[in-house]
């Protein structure tokens, strides 16, 4: 009952689905390409110039689209935001209705997190995207997962309450979790997916989950919705090139197996090619993952910092960091092995022209002997 007491005045739902593209883009001739205004990401908050964006992601508008809902079609703002490592979102602003009660902004965070019908618009939208942005793609290709994040975005809640007061009258935990269900959420539970909360001022409020969260900005900033999606596209690139590394890894190991025999090795290495093959793709690799975790740098210890580190933390960015990290060693130490597998076979080969030499100078020898 305390949380249908607090009335959203000002809100709206920022759902992000965010999609591997490209191995690079050129953004700035993207923003040639694009005929809409475009924009570069600026953070700016108080202290935002210690987060640094060596190439800040470019954004523009797609217009309304209408997105059906269980209550009836809604309309939806539609931004697009391009990274340089090869991501791009897709942002549907869904609004929540002024006298919107948390119970029912839960069972609209619930309907949005698994919506279908968003999931086709922001596919159809992406092609879109694709299209109009192709000269500036390198390597261009649309992985078949996406990552997507919700933010629920309040600036007014009636009676303007304080963040302490948000906390205990409302229950975030239930609305982070789009859970309809009447029986209460454990205790643990609720510390579980509140446990990285922060507050800058006593009237504002973030509380980031692995793939939502909710920010009570008084002042209207995005600043941490931005922050949120940048860490969002840097899960989905790992995860792509883990993705990548497996089958990579996957091949290497069939192509050897089918490999394996043959008298030609004796002439020619049959691993010469997989290895100059996969020196180029470790070499590939490295690069882009350094592009994807530089895309943003922190210097200092600071609010925006904090909310970031922590949403990294929340979205599990490290394990699939540590995955990529260990499969790259992997592929370099086998990439070892096919070398010295290749340096092996021309050892043997060289034997063997070595041999054949001296076979043939001693028939000729015999061939003198038997002339004279």
């Amino acid at each position: 009952m305390a949380a249908a007491e607090l009335i959203f005045e000002k809100a709206h739902v920022l759902c992000y689905r965010t999609f591997d593209i490209a191995s690079e883009l050129d953004l700035e001739q993207a923003r040639r390409l694009i005929s809409a205004d475009t924009r570069r990401l600026k953070l700016g908050r108080e202290n935002s110039q210690y987060l640094q964006l060596p190439n800040p992601p470019l954004a523009f508008e797609l217009g309304r689209r209408a997105l059906p809902l269980r209550q009836g079609p809604v309309t939806v703002d539609v931004t697009a935001r391009l990274f340089d490592h090869g991501a791009a979102s897709i942002i549907l602003r869904v609004p929540v209705p002024s006298g919107t009660t948390f119970q029912v902004l839960t069972a609209l965070a619930d309907e949005l997190y698994d919506s279908v019908a968003l999931e086709e618009l922001a596919v159809e939208l992406i092609e879109s995207v694709r299209k109009m942005i192709a000269p500036a793609v390198q390597d261009a290709h649309l992985w078949e997962q996406n990552e997507s994040y919700t933010v629920i975005f309040a600036e007014r809640i009636q009676g303007n309450p304080t963040a302490d007061e948000l906390l205990a009258r409302a229950d975030i935990a239930r609305v982070l979790l789009g859970e309809v269900d009447a029986r209460p959420l454990s205790s643990r539970e609720r510390e579980a997916v509140t446990q990285a909360r922060f507050s800058y001022t006593v009237d504002d409020l973030v509380v980031v989950d692995w793939n939502s969260a909710f920010v009570y900005e008084p002042s209207g900033s995005t600043d941490i919705p931005d922050l949120l999606e940048v860490a969002n596209a840097q899960l989905l690139e790992f995860r792509y090139y883990d993705s990548l590394l497996d089958a990579h890894i996957a091949r290497i190991h069939d192509e050897v197996q089918a490999r394996r025999h043959g008298w030609w090795r004796l002439f020619r290495s049959p691993y010469r090619a997989l290895a100059r093959e996969t020196l180029s793709t470790l070499v590939d690799l490295n690069e882009f993952i350094e592009r994807v975790e530089n895309s943003l740098k922190i210097i200092g210890d600071f609010y925006l910092a904090k909310v970031y580190e922590a949403a990294v933390k929340r979205m599990r960015i490290p394990s699939w960091q540590g995955s990529v990290t260990r499969k790259l060693q992997l592929l370099a130490q086998t990439y070892g092995l096919l070398k010295g597998e290749v340096d092996t076979d021309r050892s043997h080969t060289m034997e063997l022209t070595i041999v054949l030499l001296i076979v043939f100078e001693i028939v000729f020898a015999f061939l003198r002997v038997f002339e004279h």
